[in-house]
């Protein structure tokens, strides 16, 4: 008993009874031992009384095992004890208000961290453990939390409780990833609090958000703060949007063609009136109460040396006729008077199944003699940011063609290149020297596309980039 059961080496037991589901055994501690005051830790072995425990245990030979034990209760013999009795413990076998072994209470809290509320408590009844899914959940919040050591290098980021409502922070090891701590708010104060409380980190890694800035230069001015890749990355996606969307006249033509209608006309007017109340030196303010206008909408007008650069690309969303459009193309190449009947007959013996109606407004857009079916800035964007080695042929020629659309946007796909270089180690240095170059135009290194402008993300705070790098990235994105 005591080679299967070793729990069971220091009482003495009486009875094993077994059944089909159940192996219930019957034992009782000794007499002439001795037990330790919990209060005082003065040894007793004046007996008050004795009771019966009933003890859950592991399962053995798929039944699950129940020990009744018999324990004294004794008077504790220090007169200046708070307590006057207490109830001896078997270690290895009870422990204090718990109604299962310390092997049965390890193996309910491993299933509790992995599994939780209702599927833990189902696997516990494989295991011939019955409880509840709120039993469960108890032990794991019982489960107290390790305290992990302070790293030298610290990641601190924001995470959504409640997207748009409730933040939090999380602090973690920035070399393995492990969470050393998470904070209620995202506020500084509580920031700053655990920075001063915790010492010894010589580096934080952060996002560019203003509040983690100023907590960690309140409490520890002295600590290096850095932005990992991802933040990095992210920050550099955002800019280069904004980019190919200020740009969008340059590179439409590849695309569909740009509507002629009246947004696009009104657009026209209202930029050339800002400008013409610029050149006479009235105020953007002052423009913005003249045309009843937004300030911000009024800014977005004066920063255009061009109306067509306020013009957007159409975006379009996929249809049915996109995998027949290159034999549209070819029969409206040969025949453009082909009537659209019959390319509707054609396409639907070659399964096409959509209506006529989507046949027609296809064409009407000029989405089948276009370059290529449709291309949104947001795309535009995305194939300048992927690293070529992971495009496609198809998609490195679609990447090409926006490329050279104009001199901003092959200054945009270099610069690009080259701050995908610089979060590679080994190519930091020829990287930092080409990010110093201007561009063509002469407008400011690439950098500088970081500065968010004001009022085009409202709610949103502002990021800035910081020189040294951490390690995230994304997959199948440069670098």
């Amino acid at each position: 008993m005591e080679d299967l059961l070793p729990q069971l080496a220091a009482v003495r037991v009486d009875r094993v009874e077994a059944s089909s589901d159940l192996l219930r055994i019957t034992a009782r501690t000794w007499d002439d031992a001795a037990a330790v005051c919990p209060g005082c830790g003065t040894e007793s072995d004046w007996v008050h009384s004795r009771y019966v425990r009933h003890v859950a245990d592991e399962a053995v030979g798929g039944r699950a095992v129940v020990i009744d034990l018999s324990v004294r209760r004794l008077y504790c013999e220090n007169s200046g004890c708070p307590k006057t009795t207490f109830a001896e413990q078997v270690t290895g076998l009870t422990v204090r208000y718990q109604r299962r072994t310390p092997a049965l209470q390890h193996v309910v809290n491993a299933v509790a961290v992995a599994l939780a509320g209702s599927a833990g408590a189902r696997l516990l009844a494989v295991l011939h453990c019955a409880l509840s899914w709120a039993t469960v959940l108890n032990c794991l919040m019982r489960i107290p939390v390790p305290s992990a050591a302070i790293p030298r290098v610290l990641g601190i980021d924001e995470f959504a409780l409640r997207r748009g409502h409730r933040y939090a922070t999380i602090i973690i090891d920035a070399a393995t990833g492990a969470r050393v701590d998470v904070l209620a708010d995202r506020a500084k104060e509580p920031v700053a609090a655990w920075l001063r409380t915790n010492a010894g980190f010589e580096v934080v890694c952060r996002d560019g958000a203003g509040s983690f800035a100023q907590a960690i230069t309140d409490a520890a001015p002295h600590v290096v703060q850095v932005a990992d890749r991802w933040h990095l990355w992210h920050l550099l996606g955002e800019a280069a949007h904004r980019e190919v969307l200020a740009h969008s006249a340059c590179w439409a033509p590849l695309g569909p063609p740009i509507r002629e209608g009246r947004r696009a006309q009104s657009t026209r007017e209202r930029w050339q009136q800002v400008h013409d109340l610029r050149d006479q030196g009235v105020g953007l303010l002052e423009c913005a109460r003249r045309l009843n206008l937004a300030l911000n909408t009024v800014k977005r007008y004066a920063r255009h040396t061009e109306p067509d650069r306020l013009i957007r690309t159409p975006q379009y969303r996929p249809t049915l006729v996109d995998p027949y459009r290159e034999h549209l193309r070819k029969r409206r190449a040969a025949d453009p008077a082909v009537p659209v009947t019959h390319l509707l007959a054609e396409i639907r013996e070659l399964g096409y199944t959509g209506s006529a109606n989507l046949l027609v407004r296809y064409i009407t857009q000029g989405r089948v003699e276009a370059d290529h079916a449709t291309l949104s800035p947001r795309r535009t964007a995305r194939l300048l940011l992927t690293d070529p080695a992971h495009l496609k042929e198809e998609q490195a020629a679609l990447r090409d063609e926006p490329s050279a659309a104009c001199p901003e946007m092959t200054a945009l796909a270099t610069q690009i290149s080259d701050f995908a270089a610089l979060l590679t180690p080994a190519a930091q240095s020829r990287a930092a020297e080409r990010l110093d170059r201007p561009d063509p135009r002469g407008r400011p290194a690439f950098p500088a596309l970081f500065r968010h402008r004001p009022g085009t993300r409202p709610g949103r705070r502002r990021r800035r980039p910081h020189p040294a790098l951490a390690q995230r990235t994304h997959r199948g994105r440069q670098p």
